[in-house]
């Protein structure tokens, strides 16, 4: 034995870290942003985790950055992080977790789309047409229902900058497959991570939460989830997410969206007390279905 775990397992435990550890970021999310402005925050979690893979891959001897590696990572870092996680944080100021989770889970309709335009090998047929059909109706019945599910102003306008972040994060999953990066997946999270954060702190102090930040009004239980997010939802989730993309594809990987909404929906129910509505369970179905019926039409099609 030489102590080399065997590709299935660490294929399973990726897609396990995925599957359950993102779908707890949400709860985790709701909490930092309590007391530590959005985009503060999410720069927080991505230049310490950042920093953290940057550090173990010069540990492990990793090859450097290439010149040639800049223009990528920048892409990449500005969709995943400043878009994608930005967007994400700033909407959870004004509504649920669970409801977060489920506009979310629209993610794999945007990649299929996405990959179907931009990559030769991608092909969408009847039913997944008949699934991002679906699915993006009931996106849209969701946030049209969204005023329903809290009473707070900016319900609608969140919601759609979740969205905005989906299709952002759907881009960047589907430019990594063919962008020139680093070949070492810690080295490359490293980098989009710090490259994100940075970006995240420039635009938190362009919209004026210097200002907001008061180090002595924080909540433990916002550093608690901040503590989190950067370990677990960073260093150790989004390190798997770039090994996986090297392994299968993207939208094999996008199934982590049949899980994520549904255990955030349950954890802010029972942890934080967030409402389940009719609204939003009838969203969850949807979405789910259409997601299956994306997925499983281009699961099929690789086959042939």
């Amino acid at each position: 034995m030489n102590g080399v775990r065997p590709p299935g397992l660490r294929i399973f435990a990726a897609f396990a870290a995925i599957y359950v550890v993102w779908g707890s970021t949400y709860l985790a999310i709701r909490y930092a942003v309590e007391s530590i402005p959005p985009f503060f925050m999410m720069g927080a979690r991505s230049l310490a985790a950042g920093l953290i893979l940057y550090a173990w891959s010069r540990f492990r001897g990793d090859e450097r950055i290439q010149p040639g590696h800049w223009g990528a990572l920048l892409i990449l870092g500005t969709l995943f992080f400043l878009i994608g996680h930005g967007s994400l944080a700033w909407a959870q100021k004004w509504i649920p977790s669970g409801l977060a989770a489920v506009l979310v889970a629209s993610q794999p309709l945007w990649i299929v789309t996405i990959e179907s335009f931009f990559l030769r090998d991608s092909r969408v047929r009847w039913r997944g047409i008949s699934g991002l059909v679906l699915g993006f109706g009931g996106v849209v019945y969701l946030i049209s229902s969204t005023e329903g599910i809290d009473t707070a102003g900016g319900n609608v306008a969140a919601s759609m900058a979740i969205i905005a972040g989906a299709i952002s994060w759907s881009s960047g999953t589907v430019y990594a497959r063919v962008a020139k990066l680093p070949k070492s997946p810690v080295l490359t999270a490293g980098m989009e991570l710090i490259i994100g954060g940075v970006l995240l702190f420039i635009a938190g102090a362009m919209l004026g939460e210097t200002n907001q930040l008061e180090v002595n009004n924080l909540l433990p239980r916002s550093l608690f989830g901040l503590g989190y997010l950067i370990i677990f939802g960073s260093v150790i989730t989004f390190s798997a997410y770039l090994w996986l993309l090297g392994q299968t594809s993207a939208t094999r990987i996008s199934t982590h969206a049949y899980v994520n909404p549904i255990l955030a929906v349950l954890l802010g129910w029972l942890v934080a007390g967030e409402r389940l509505t009719v609204e939003l369970l009838i969203a969850i179905i949807v979405v789910i279905v259409s997601v299956v019926l994306v997925l499983n039409d281009r699961l099929h099609a690789t086959k042939v």
